[in-house]
């Protein structure tokens, strides 16, 4: 789930903190040679009719936007599976040159141009892997009408994906829009959920308390009709939002999500019992600590577990770097948990650390401002009640920072690493440094004069 999320597409109009939506073209086009995202590296593909003002997207109707999407389904599609079907590709139809003159002929819509590609792409799924069934995100269906749906042929040629990552998702408005979809003659459905990368796009770890509610929503969807009325729930972990987003949430730090969601899904619910089981598997000895969330529980919309009891407040955190002891305490022994401890340690302490000294230590702001830095002014002793605590802190960060980065290398790409790097750990830091080299400049005393040219003193006996 973790590959896939690497390529993941949400749209520019979406919010940033909304739910992200879900892969796009780039899965499929790079299996081709190219990136979805990325500009076009051939003429051929240049004159392919993509739309230039959206990178993310493919427009309707140019043979090579759609060769893109079906050529590498011959190499890389199973003889015998679902496949997931991007709906992401179409979502700016309609904007492109060609797509609007299409458009403005009678009884043209951007849903039927919609349509229309969809069933270009499922048809060739079906011919090249008959016994292959896409799985197609299903967002681009849910304000089409219903005749317009039913008559359209994509029913009998792929399986809708219920998609909602939030923690108060509409259970009554997803229950009606399945009984839309069986309508217009869709078999078969599907719901996604999500354990982490979606809640937003630079989050670093995964609030498991939202994630334990949005299976808890889905659990109330998939129990208001009968019990096949969904084939399955597919628990979701994006690592961007878009192909120009940051990462988000690393895999190793959404594993206990991951976890808890699991046995939730299991037991009908999260109790003690299945806190304890998750536990018990991962080897931590409480998972209330692997939620960054640091605020009161809310109560959820309706009675519908005693999750908010179970995932009570952590209280704050007092110092600004925890001894590697308690980094330690409670990371669990599942692979990867290292990289979680560190991670978490990272995201919660050292923005706030740094911030601490350069904006809350009185020596700092009261003798050494922007004012007095930008001057090099400033009193020497003052230098000594600053200096020593910013060099400590630079040390203990740095410790930990050498140690996540061979932690990260072992599991990643080292652009991967770089990128992670460069984000949540480099800014912080590099502030720390620039405050120490200007206490170094104006600490170090100013070198003497040059002598003077050699001359009589005349008021100076030989």
């Amino acid at each position: 789930m973790d590959g896939l999320a690497r390529d993941s597409l949400q749209s520019p109009r979406e919010a940033p903190s909304c739910p992200m939506r879900p892969p796009g073209a780039a899965g499929l086009a790079e299996a081709c040679g190219w990136r979805a995202g990325s500009p076009p590296r051939t003429s051929s593909q240049r004159e392919s009719g993509c739309n230039s003002r959206d990178t993310l997207s493919l427009l309707r109707g140019r043979k090579f936007c759609i060769w893109t999407l079906k050529h590498p389904l011959e190499k890389v599609v199973p003889r015998r599976c679902r496949r997931r079907a991007p709906s992401s590709p179409v979502y700016y139809l309609g904007e492109g040159e060609a797509s609007r003159r299409w458009l403005q002929q009678e009884q043209n819509s951007t849903g039927k141009l919609c349509l229309s590609h969809m069933r270009a792409v499922a048809s060739h799924v079906q011919t090249q892997r008959p016994s292959v069934t896409p799985l197609v995100w299903d967002d681009m269906l849910r304000d089409l009408p219903e005749d317009q749906l039913a008559a359209s042929g994509v029913p009998q040629l792929v399986e809708p994906v219920l998609w909602d990552y939030a923690a108060d998702l509409d259970v009554h408005g997803k229950v009606l829009l399945m009984q839309k979809y069986w309508r217009c003659g869709f078999p078969r459905l599907w719901a996604a959920s999500a354990f982490k990368g979606a809640t937003g796009p630079s989050q670093a770890v995964p609030p498991i308390r939202h994630h334990l509610r949005n299976h808890v929503q889905w659990l109330q969807v998939a129990g208001s009709r009968p019990t096949d009325s969904l084939q399955g729930i597919i628990l979701t972990g994006w690592q961007r939002y878009d192909h120009f987003s940051v990462l988000c949430e690393l895999l190793p730090a959404g594993v206990p999500s991951l976890a808890a969601c699991l046995q939730l899904l299991l037991h009908g619910g999260f109790d003690g019992d299945a806190k304890a089981k998750v536990e018990n598997l991962l080897g931590i000895s409480n998972l209330e600590m692997m939620d960054p969330v640091r605020q009161a529980p809310c109560s959820p919309p309706r009675p519908i577990s005693p999750l908010p009891v179970l995932l009570s407040p952590s209280p704050p955190v007092e110092t600004a770097v925890l001894s590697r002891a308690l980094c330690r305490e409670g990371a669990g022994s599942f692979p990867g948990s290292n990289i979680l401890a560190l991670v978490t340690q990272v995201s919660l302490h050292l923005r706030s650390s740094v911030d601490a000294l350069l904006e809350g230590n009185t020596y700092v702001t009261g003798w050494f401002s922007p004012y007095h830095r930008r001057r090099k002014l400033i009193h020497p002793v003052m230098v000594q009640h600053i200096q020593p605590a910013a060099l400590s802190l630079l040390a203990q960060w740095s410790t930990l920072v050498r140690e996540l980065e061979v932690a990260l290398q072992l599991a990643f790409y080292p652009d991967a690493v770089e990128e992670w790097l460069e984000e949540n750990v480099h800014p912080s830091l590099q502030r720390l440094q620039a405050l120490l080299q200007d206490l170094s400049k104006v600490a170090t005393p100013p070198p003497p004069p040059p002598p003077t040219s050699p001359g009589r003193d005349t008021a100076q006996d030989p």
